[in-house]
């Protein structure tokens, strides 16, 4: 057996699966974002080890005998986060996540240092670790001082589990430390914060052995010893093991809390200046490039809070027919934007508001904003040198079988539904823990999951869909000037 743990933000999900990859169960553990402050976002990691304990102790209470048979543990986590530990591994601080953009002065700055581009391939997102180091050392100097080790949040509870402080390609490559072509720390980066390589993890491939399980858990969860962590993946690399998006090509749009346009590619080819993310993949000399948007289901769920209706019922109010757009766009960006503006300063608006703007126009208005931040997705990869013939949908917002036609017909590809399975983080997390335990070959391990349909582009709106995507285009500069 082997088991994928993933640290998302909103809980950690624990996955089982046998020597064949069948799904054996699943259980989950919740946590809470903390916002102190307008664009703060944290969580204290003893809420991850809680969660952990929370979803493992749920997979034991029904499959008690399949846990103990547990060999090989796959970690996938959300990215970028800042956990700082002190020279006797306690936590300094709350870990500063993904999706918090206090630091947009600090990144900006270190952005302006040519040789981060030049050795990430990456803008400096605020969203980053090193730009929130600097803003530690800028504001909570005290604590700065005192930093022993930074670890991304999967890999805090690497160190819980083993007691080792290491980390992986793919998700390191979104700390702004790593030289992302050569796979390693680059001490220039982070002599850049004031930082040094004794105080990051040691790295290694998402493939291989990162640690053994501890005695203590070994105990607690019933297993014998000898049981592998593997290096894991962060997020979105976990999810593409898990899809199989492993080859040349391969590409999958993820629409969860954010959404993501990822494909992967057998050399790393960066362009900074598009704000797409080029970062190592999970398996060894792989890599990927991935479009980000902060707010995908995220905007459906906030338009249901307040609607006051759940999103579902909203989406369902649209039908089964895809629809002309209607004139009133949606801007999605609820906390900034990543690709293609790298903007922490603007906000999300409506455009083109009238009297006959009902609930369910809104509804279509907020869909197609998404779709549109995902086609401008698209249009930066494909400056970066991808092409992308297909797309497999995944994340809660593709249960929406009217979202995947919107998506289908802006980016102008087929999107492909995966059979019903499991096949996210936390299932690609189980398998880089089988191929760490067994020594499989990664290739064989990380295949795609069956199709059960595909959502052709619905070739009637395509030029009404592509005249509502420049509308689109044209509203985030006139919405920046008012941005500030």
């Amino acid at each position: 057996m082997y088991l994928g743990l993933d640290l998302g933000t909103s809980g950690v999900k624990a996955l089982l699966i046998d020597g064949d990859q069948k799904i054996i169960g699943s259980a989950n553990g919740a946590l809470d974002v903390s916002r102190p402050h307008p664009g703060w976002s944290e969580q204290d990691p003893a809420h991850w080890v809680r969660a952990t304990k929370e979803a493992v102790a749920g997979l034991k209470q029904k499959f008690s005998k399949e846990l103990a048979a547990v060999k090989g543990i796959g970690l996938s986590g959300q990215m970028h986060g800042a956990t700082l530990l002190d020279a006797d591994d306690k936590v300094l601080r709350p870990c500063i996540l993904w999706n918090d953009t206090r630091s947009h002065k600090e990144a900006a700055s270190l952005d302006a240092n040519p040789i981060f581009r030049k050795l990430t391939g990456n803008i400096v997102f605020p969203g980053f670790t090193a730009p929130k180091l600097a803003w530690v050392k800028n504001n909570e100097p005290e604590i700065f001082a005192r930093v022993a080790k930074v670890l991304l949040p999967k890999d805090y509870l690497r160190l819980w589990l083993t007691g080792e402080h290491i980390s992986e390609m793919s998700d390191s490559a979104g700390t702004s430390w790593l030289d992302t072509g050569a796979r390693k720390w680059s001490a220039d980066l982070l002599a850049a914060t004031d930082l040094s390589e004794e105080q990051m993890p040691s790295l290694v491939e998402g493939t291989e052995q990162a640690g053994r399980l501890r005695a203590e858990l070994l105990s607690e969860w019933g297993m014998s010893e000898g049981v592998v962590v593997a290096g894991g993946a962060g997020d979105n690399a976990a999810s593409a093991i898990g899809m199989g998006t492993v080859s040349h090509g391969a590409a999958f749009v993820s629409l969860g809390t954010s959404g993501v346009l990822f494909a992967a590619t057998d050399s790393y080819l960066p362009k900074p200046e598009s704000a797409v993310h080029a970062f190592c993949h999970a398996l060894p000399k792989t890599w990927h490039q991935m479009g980000v948007i902060l707010s995908a289901a995220d905007a459906l769920n906030w338009h249901a809070k307040v609607s006051g209706k759940p999103a579902g019922d909203l989406v369902a109010e649209l039908g089964d027919t895809l629809k002309v757009p209607s004139g009133v766009t949606f801007l999605p960006y609820l906390s900034g934007e990543r690709t293609p503006h790298n903007d922490a300063v603007i906000r999300g608006a409506f455009v083109g508001l009238e009297h006959e703007s009902s609930r369910a126009v809104l509804t279509q208005a907020v869909l197609e904003g998404v779709t549109f931040a995902i086609r401008d997705n698209l249009e930066a990869l494909k400056s970066a040198g991808t092409q992308i013939e297909r797309v497999t949908a995944i994340g809660g917002g593709s249960r929406s079988r009217y979202w995947l036609a919107s998506i289908a017909t802006s980016l102008g590809v087929p999107v492909d539904i995966p059979a019903d399975g499991d096949f996210g983080a936390a299932f690609g997390a189980a398998r880089l823990g089988l191929i760490a335990a067994t020594g499989a070959d990664p290739i064989a391990v990380c295949t795609a999951p069956q199709t059960e349909r595909s959502i052709d582009p619905v070739a009637d709106l395509t030029g009404a869909y592509e005249t509502a995507y420049n509308r689109y285009r044209a509203a985030y500069p006139a919405i920046r000037a008012l941005a500030g």
